[in-house]
């Protein structure tokens, strides 16, 4: 149980790594710091390889069709009791930033568990869909990107096509 336990908090750790090391590579090259992007960049990649270890070892990869409906369950969860209140701690806090921030991730979360769903629901057909991420607030939408985000307000150029 305890080395369950670690594996846990280890691919947590690592994961969130990850995604702190991108962020500050974005930084750094914003700052004009290429070399230290290119090494922040580096170590997140090597996260990612001690993360899908410790998820491995975990047995968390399963069919595809169990990950999808994983997911499913993983992202209704997150639009129907965490994130809602984590925004009223927010409001009563008075974090707009978090608010904000609590917000658009709630908003896509729905989003995303009606596309595993639907993609359930279609698994097998096989036809290619492009995806589209709005940079601002993270929206999902799927085939062509929209003229404005409808989350966010963002326009079309903030949306990067994921493949």
């Amino acid at each position: 149980m305890a080395t369950t336990d670690d594996l846990k908090e280890a691919f947590a750790g690592e994961s969130q790594a990850n995604r702190k090391y991108l962020a500050f590579a974005k930084k750094a090259e914003e700052e004009g710091y290429a070399q230290v992007a290119k090494l922040f960049r580096a170590a997140a990649e090597a996260e990612t390889v001690h993360a899908h270890s410790h998820l491995r070892a975990l047995d968390g990869v399963r069919s595809t069709k169990e990950n999808i409906q994983e997911a499913i369950n993983g992202e209704t969860y997150e639009f129907t009791k965490m994130y809602p209140g984590m925004i009223e701690n927010a409001k009563k806090e008075g974090h707009k930033k978090a608010e904000q921030s609590f917000a658009f991730a709630n908003k896509v979360e729905s989003i995303h568990a009606n596309l595993y769903k639907r993609a359930l629901n279609n698994l097998g057909d096989n036809e290619i869909v492009d995806y589209y991420v709005c940079q601002v607030c993270g929206n999902t939408v799927e085939k062509a990107a929209p003229d404005t985000c409808e989350i966010c307000g963002a326009p079309r150029n903030k949306f990067k096509l994921v493949g």
